[in-house]
């Protein structure tokens, strides 16, 4: 229900995707690795690696960070991860109708990307697993524990506990992740931070020295396609917001937009004065207490949505390769 409550981002031209087909097939990795019996260790993890070789070789040398250390030593070291998060495994185990929904609503996105970027190569199979609590994945518009192989989305439910799970609320995982960010650590973001992998896969980050309204429109158009491939996600999901900072930023639109004009910050590139605008935080300090981080995400979002309204025949392709200056000119982009 959390997926669907709020959502104002339902699109009136939703188009119907319900005839393509997405082989997609959920592994639970996690459940065989932490199946495997530690006493016979080379024998069980080789018959782990005979079924999911690929992602295998990924988790230990990648995940698990044992690729630069002595292969003498990595017994040593999968044992210790075993015991160390085995805890973690069995609240996973509790987890499997969330996590069944959340595949289920990854497969229906997928079919959104194949209809807009029918040449995108999808992923096979989504593999769920558990990392250590640091193996945080950064993304152009929020973080999470979703990868992307060659095969695969990965899903790292290590960070996906439930809000109130005791894992963030260590001393370690207070400092590595403020209320801010953990409060997101739920399987409702699963879909939301897959396809935000995916729309990082599709449009490759902007070059580095971007200005603020190069960023602005780049975060508007990855929330578009959000938007696209998950049309029923409520808006706090997507945006990574409470409810009340969407309220807020609903409200003091054109407060935002004004201090950006004003401050003549729309055509500055200097990272540390436009940088609390385009990233994550538990606030933007320069609006106050009440804010979130990111408000790049949902002004930049509105422009784009201003833009297509002036020209809606606009494909998806063509949005993508519109210059940033001539996004903002054509939207005639005035909040109140």
């Amino acid at each position: 229900m959390g997926f669907l409550l709020q959502s104002c981002g339902s699109q009136a031209n939703t188009p119907d995707v319900s005839s393509i087909d997405i082989p997609l097939e959920l592994v639970r990795y996690e459940k065989q690795f932490f199946a495997i019996d530690t006493a016979r260790l080379d024998e069980t993890l080789s018959n782990l690696y005979n079924k999911e070789q690929a992602f295998t070789v990924d988790f230990l040398t990648k995940i698990l960070g044992l690729e630069n250390i002595d292969s003498a030593l990595w017994p040593t070291s999968i044992r210790q991860f075993i015991s160390t998060y085995r805890s973690v495994a069995e609240i996973t185990q509790m987890q499997d109708k969330e996590i069944e929904e959340a595949f289920s609503q990854t497969r229906s996105a997928l079919r959104y990307v194949k209809h807009y970027f029918p040449s995108y190569e999808l992923p096979k199979k989504m593999i769920t697993f558990i990392g250590p609590i640091d193996a945080f994945a950064y993304g152009q518009t929020g973080g999470g524990g979703e990868i992307i192989t060659p095969e695969a989305i990965g899903i790292g439910l290590q960070l996906h506990l439930g809000a109130n799970a005791e894992l963030y609320h260590t001393d370690e995982g207070m400092q590595l992740y403020p209320s801010y960010l953990s409060r997101r650590f739920t399987p409702d973001y699963i879909p939301i931070n897959a396809m935000r992998t995916i729309v990082d896969d599709i449009y490759p980050p902007l070059n580095g020295g971007s200005n603020l309204l190069e960023l602005l429109i780049d975060h508007g158009k990855r929330m578009h396609l959000l938007d696209l491939f998950l049309p029923d996600a409520a808006d706090t999901l997507k945006l990574g917001y409470t409810r009340v900072q969407l309220n807020g930023m609903e409200e003091n639109e054109g407060f935002i937009w004004n201090y950006f004009k004003e401050n003549n910050l729309l055509y500055e590139n200097d990272v540390l004065k436009i940088r609390s605008f385009v990233s994550d935080g538990p606030s933007t300090a320069e609006f106050g207490l009440g804010s979130p981080g990111f408000t790049s995400l949902y002004i930049g979002r509105q422009i784009i949505r201003a833009y297509l309204d002036q020209f809606p025949e606009t494909t998806v392709q063509q949005l993508l390769s519109t210059y940033a200056q001539t996004i903002l000119k054509g939207s005639g982009y005035r909040p109140k």
